[in-house]
């Protein structure tokens, strides 16, 4: 997930995402608080969401942690990022390529509609039109029919139906592949694959501002920019019985530091990455009530090759690489909360290879032979962007004063208020210095890790940010796509990771770990994919 907060990317599931990672996080002090009345209503801490409340809309963690309590789609991930039915009741294949998926009854969306498979086709086929510029877009590319509906910058798609679903009757969805997929079921437990009430379509706009979803919690009120999205719990759910908090107000903050303040002093119930400035002593401010563990991000520091010749030199990017020191980024800055990161794929990924990354190794004298053999940067200078509301400063200007120290050129830390700022300027293409991104999982697939952040489809829809364009990677991930096993679609995948790992349109800096705190409100939850497992929360 684009901008993984935690760690999904992760990302992550972040992105950070991550997930994501490295969204924005942070704080408005004039936001209400965990207390909401004391009544069963607990807080969590988000940044401000990139775009409104559209799941097909959304790719980064902050409206996607909205989006997932809102929606229910077919898949999910459990407590162990394991995929599992969610609204599927079943998911049958014979060839990993044409799947039948049967519904579970009950469902309706907050405002009394029946979810059908029409629910999901609607959803779907709106999502995958170019025409409708979705940051999802990309995530549709294995359906059937899609390159109908993406004929390409500058032309009009002659349909708006992908030709590869069919609702069998109204508990049934049937979808064909462009080819065989294993892990498409693990793909359906992205937000992007929730289905739409027939009043989206009416007005798309407005419904971001107030969405109707089928998930445990329905909107109370519209989204409140830079202050708050209140919910409350959705009795006709069908797991009602099973979720415990009756409303969720999320706190959006600017700034994470503000956001730990109040977890602390009790003013905030959840807060899921835990800033810089509370790791040296948040075992102690929240006794018994943190979570540490291993989580899906990656955080990178990302290039736009496509749109800046002064960084299309590959022996230039793995130079910058070679000129960071990850071990003590993550020990002096993160105190561990943070470990080197040596691939694109993350450690809890089936797929992942330690020490793959080679340019990752600190090496001062081969970064400078490198950089010098490059032709360097103009004016020997280097910037750095980074969203301010993400608590990044510490480490990104940490890291750009070791390329400046190990590379003896001049590097700057450029920091953008909000975490949607950059991304809205790399977008449309006005910021053209080193950056700094992170990815959250989507769904724990290495594919995850590679199409929606470096292939040629990602550039206009997905978070392909570099305009990176390798033909032999596009070649091994569709390879990759169409194998038949798992275990053979990951040795393609890692040779598609093996091509990135040598031209690095992005550096791979840091794996995240999920770094939680919640109040004494909480009594426990669980965490996957950057989102809260809403029926693992206990309240005190």
């Amino acid at each position: 997930m684009r901008g993984a907060k935690s760690a999904k990317w992760v990302a992550i599931a972040a992105v950070v995402a991550l997930g994501a990672t490295a969204c924005g996080g942070g704080g408005d002090d004039n936001s209400s608080g965990s207390g909401k009345g004391g009544n069963g209503v607990i807080s969590v801490e988000i940044g401000e969401p990139q775009n409104s409340l559209v799941p097909s809309n959304t790719y980064e963690t902050e409206g996607g942690q909205v989006i997932n309590a809102l929606f229910t789609g077919l898949t999910k991930l459990d407590a162990d990022n394991k995929v599992v039915n969610a609204m599927a009741q079943s998911i049958e294949t014979k060839d990993n390529k044409v799947w039948t998926i049967k519904l579970k009854p009950g469902y309706t969306f907050h405002n009394g509609e029946k979810v059908t498979a029409q629910s999901f086709i609607d959803a779907w086929n709106y999502g995958a039109n170019q025409t409708n510029a979705q940051q999802t877009n990309p995530l549709f590319s294995h359906i059937a029919g899609y390159s109908d509906l993406n004929p390409g910058e500058g032309k009009k798609p002659t349909t708006d139906k992908l030709s590869g679903l069919k609702a069998v009757d109204d508990n049934t969805l049937q979808v064909t592949l462009t080819g065989p997929f294993s892990a498409f079921p693990a793909q359906l437990s992205f937000t992007a694959f929730v289905p739409l009430p027939k009043a989206f379509f009416k007005d798309p706009k407005g419904f971001g501002e107030a969405p109707i979803g089928n998930g445990p919690f329905k909107m109370s009120g519209k989204f409140k920019h830079n202050e708050e999205i209140d919910t409350v719990k959705y009795d006709k759910y069908p797991d009602a019985s099973k979720i415990e908090p009756k409303g969720v107000n999320f706190k959006i903050y600017s700034n994470l530091d503000t956001a730990y303040k109040d977890l602390v002093a009790g003013n905030l119930d959840v807060q899921l990455v835990i800033p810089n400035s509370g790791l040296p002593t948040y075992h102690k401010d929240l006794p018994g009530r943190y979570i540490d563990e291993a989580d899906s991000g990656v955080g990178y520091i990302g290039f736009p090759i496509k749109y800046n010749k002064a960084f299309q030199n590959a022996d230039l990017r793995r130079s910058i690489s070679m000129a960071i020191d990850r071990k003590t980024i993550s020990e002096k800055i993160f105190l561990g909360a943070r470990t080197p990161a040596d691939d694109f794929i993350s450690p809890i990924i089936d797929g992942y290879r330690k020490g793959a990354c080679d340019a990752c190794n600190l090496d001062p004298a081969k970064a400078k032979e490198l950089y010098k053999k490059s032709g360097g940067l103009p004016n020997n200078t280097l910037e750095i962007g980074y969203n301010a509301d993400g608590d990044h400063k510490a480490w990104v200007e940490a890291v750009a004063n070791q390329i400046q120290q190990n590379l003896g050129i001049k590097v700057v830390a450029k920091p953008f208020e909000q975490f949607q700022t950059i991304l809205n300027d790399l977008d449309a293409k006005k910021y053209q210095g080193a950056f700094r991104m992170g990815w959250n999982m989507d769904y724990p697939d290495m594919e995850n890790y590679l199409r929606p952040i470096f292939s040629k489809d990602a550039i206009a829809n997905g978070s392909n940010y570099a305009g990176y364009v390798n033909q032999d990677f596009e070649k091994l991930i569709v390879e990759g796509d169409h194998a038949p096993t798992h275990e053979e679609a990951v040795k393609k995948y890692q040779e598609a990771d093996d091509v990135i790992l040598k031209e690095m349109p992005y550096i791979p800096v840091y794996f995240y770990t999920l770094n939680s705190g919640f109040s004494e409100k909480v009594k426990s939850l669980k965490i996957a994919g950057h989102n809260i497992l809403w029926d693992t929360v206990k309240l005190s």
